[in-house]
């Protein structure tokens, strides 16, 4: 009976430690993503409005670019 249940622990233990894994991960990955959308906005914010234009970008589309470069396009 007790290697039953030291069995059990040990797989929940091992549950346990790649949800705790896997929680982080994704936290480092959303991280990643907003800073990825930070520095978007701040380049495209930093650029005039004939750069803009020239790139074809109006300044009421710079959040949605940039929500596209961190997390893809919209489907």
């Amino acid at each position: 009976m007790a290697v039953i249940a030291q069995a059990h622990n040990a797989t929940a233990d091992a549950g346990l430690r790649g949800r705790l894994l896997s929680a982080i991960q994704r936290m480092q990955e959303n991280r990643a993503r907003r800073a990825v959308y930070r520095q978007t906005v701040r380049e495209l914010n930093a650029l005039t409005t004939r750069d803009l234009d020239d790139l074809g970008i109006n300044r009421s589309m710079i959040t949605r670019l940039a929500h596209e470069a961190a997390w893809g396009s919209a489907q």
